[in-house]
């Protein structure tokens, strides 16, 4: 607390009396130069704005047509008319992909980044083709009647035509399951990057001459400042009791990464309990969203810790379990040394990430042990997910990278199966232990058992 004024001193009054003289003519000095400095401002803010925008755009599309590859598979391999229905929603009334594309050719103009989504727009007309035939070979494998108009223009070759139902079922599925279905996808996804990565370098030469015009206008405002410290320094001595050595003390503690002594003024009190309560928030929210903290800094992967987050807070209901043991790995370290058997690693989780979804989580919790949590995933995607499994193992026995083949054994069972995801755990790793008993590269399926049903089915 401040105390009463001594013989020859000067009041506080007199001092804030001086502090807005002084303020008054500072802003009008330092007005224009604000004003400038601000327009400047508000240009890089809508730059980083459309930025955020265009990689959400780009994140939408993606997951998009994921979606539509989610719809087409399931289609094909089980004949079910819902999965067509919902193909074509998405495609022509929800609009997800089009409305992204849209905004991204917005912002791209003529410049190589518009180039760059043309072609990845030209690959997405073809995927959509070879998405047309498959859906097409289904429709006359089941004997369909009713289904979109836009499906009477497909015309199928002479050979599938000559097709059995069962062949052109299998033709269907190799068209949207194969090798050049997934190389297409993987084309529109390096030119969507690279029409991303074209705009931020755009954005990035903007910023440039942006900031040249921002460094002219600071150094008025520095200048203004100047004078403004000139005015107030024989005034700082009468205010160091009111603030100054707290705030100094408080510098040393944020220094030091610790919370604030609540001491000094009132006001002062206040700020340092703020910044204390804004502390311990940042704290916790470090803790659960560093990124060291919670992956794998070899592969990327979700890491222990990680993967006890997400697994806390799964919904049973709607979530499948993958628990992923790699076959031999052992041996590929004792014959090949770890350096190879980390690059067997990363090699495995990046497979993972292309043939599982976006949104689905891969988590490393042991050694040469993985979990993939597939969220949002109905009950119903055994065949699917035995088709993603099969090309995974089919891309791990390929030795073209100049890495050992390996494999991998696998248990799968949807949360809808277990009491609560203790039970589902331990269903789990006992479906992937009978997989590796029963001649490893494989998988096994568990479910809930029905009255008199069998508890579970090998591949």
């Amino acid at each position: 607390m401040l105390k009463k004024n001594e013989k020859g001193g000067i009041s506080l009054r007199t001092i804030h009396l001086w502090m807005i003289v002084g303020a008054i003519i500072l802003s009008v000095l330092m007005f224009l130069a604000t004003h400038h400095l601000f327009s400047s401002f508000e240009r890089l803010t809508r730059t980083s704005e459309t930025q955020i925008e265009l990689r959400k755009a780009a994140r939408e599309l993606m997951d998009a047509s994921d979606y539509l590859t989610e719809n087409v598979q399931r289609f094909t391999l089980k004949g079910d008319r819902q999965f067509l229905d919902a193909y074509f929603k998405e495609a022509f009334e929800t609009n997800h992909r089009e409305d992204a594309i849209s905004k991204m050719s917005s912002e791209a103009g003529n410049s190589s980044a518009s180039k760059s989504l043309q072609t990845a727009m030209v690959h997405s007309l073809r995927l959509m083709e070879l998405e047309y035939y498959a859906m097409r070979l289904v429709i006359e494998a089941k004997g369909f009647t009713d289904y979109p108009e836009v499906l009477d223009t497909v015309i199928l070759s002479e050979e599938d035509l000559a097709l059995d139902n069962d062949g052109k079922l299998r033709k269907a599925t190799e068209t949207v399951l194969g090798d050049n279905y997934y190389m297409i996808k993987n084309i529109i996804r390096a030119n969507m990057q690279k029409s991303l990565d074209e705009l931020e370098e755009m954005a990035y030469s903007f910023d440039d001459s942006a900031m040249k015009e921002l460094r002219d206008e600071l150094t008025m405002i520095r200048t203004a400042i100047l004078l403004q410290t000139l005015g107030i320094v024989f005034m700082v001595w009468l205010t160091s009791k009111l603030g100054i050595h707290p705030v100094l003390n408080a510098v040393d503690r944020i220094k030091e990464d610790s919370p604030i002594p609540e001491v000094g003024a009132n006001e002062f009190r206040y700020l340092a309990r703020t910044y204390n309560r804004m502390y311990e928030v940042y704290k916790r929210s470090l803790e659960h969203l560093n990124f060291k903290a919670s992956h794998d800094e070899l592969t990327g992967a979700y890491n222990r810790s990680g993967y006890d987050l997400l697994f806390s807070s799964i919904e049973l209901e709607s979530t499948y379990m993958v628990m992923i043991d790699v076959d031999n790995f052992k041996s590929i370290n004792d014959t090949y040394g770890h350096e190879t058997g980390d690059k067997v690693l990363i090699k495995i989780v990046q497979t993972l990430r292309n043939n599982f979804r976006s949104d689905d989580y891969i988590c490393r919790i042991g050694g040469d042990e993985f979990v993939v949590f597939m969220v949002h995933a109905e009950k119903n995607q055994r065949d699917l997910i035995a088709e993603k499994i099969d090309r995974i193992n089919g891309e791990l026995k390929k030795t073209d990278d100049g890495l050992p083949k390996t494999s991998i054994s696998v248990g799968i069972v949807h949360g809808s199966d277990a009491t609560d995801t203790r039970n589902l755990f331990a269903k789990t790793d006992e479906a992937m232990y009978l997989a590796k008993q029963s001649g490893k590269s494989t998988y096994r399926f568990v479910e809930k058992p029905a009255k008199q049903a069998v508890k579970d089915d090998r591949k």
